[in-house]
């Protein structure tokens, strides 16, 4: 697949771009996240990232997943869709961002997790009262919003 983030670098260098991309809520039985320890930062985030061009939203987030994590999406649920000044990132390359986020809800996923070592250390599931404190800037307000929200999904069978 075409790199269209890496073509566009080529023509603007680091000027900030607006990045429509997507990420996962994956939660397993015991009602834990799972969250993606990355490598750029010392930062836990979802799995997830930009779309390539053609692609759907729910195809950018099950690629992302399985290329970050190893696991396989079967039914994604939409979530919410974040943007605005809270979605400004600025890579360590010096590239910025303003991202556009598709976040889905997953519970229906299979295989193992295996971290693609050049983008991430670690994956792993956290309790909702354990998530860690050094979460990726761009997925804080995403991760609170859930775990206000979380029993109200449950109780309507979201997740």
């Amino acid at each position: 697949m075409a790199d269209y983030i890496g073509d566009l670098r080529k023509l603007i260098g680091t000027k900030p771009i607006i990045m429509c991309g997507a990420n996962v809520i994956l939660l397993n039985d015991q009602d834990q996240i799972l969250l993606h320890h990355r490598i750029d930062r010392d930062w836990w985030g979802l799995p997830g990232g930009a779309m390539e061009l053609g692609e759907s939203l729910e195809q950018t987030a099950s690629r992302e997943v399985l290329e970050e994590v190893g696991l396989v999406c079967g039914e994604l649920k939409l979530f919410n869709v974040y943007s605005g000044e809270n979605l400004y990132y600025k890579y360590p390359d010096g590239n910025e961002v303003y991202n556009v986020t598709i976040t889905y809800l997953c519970n229906d996923y299979s295989g193992e997790i295996v971290v693609d070592p050049s983008e991430g250390r670690d994956a792993r599931f956290f309790p909702l009262d354990m998530i860690p404190s050094n979460l990726s800037s761009t997925v804080k307000e995403i991760v609170e919003e859930f775990r206000i929200k979380y029993y109200d999904l449950k109780a309507q069978r979201v997740i």
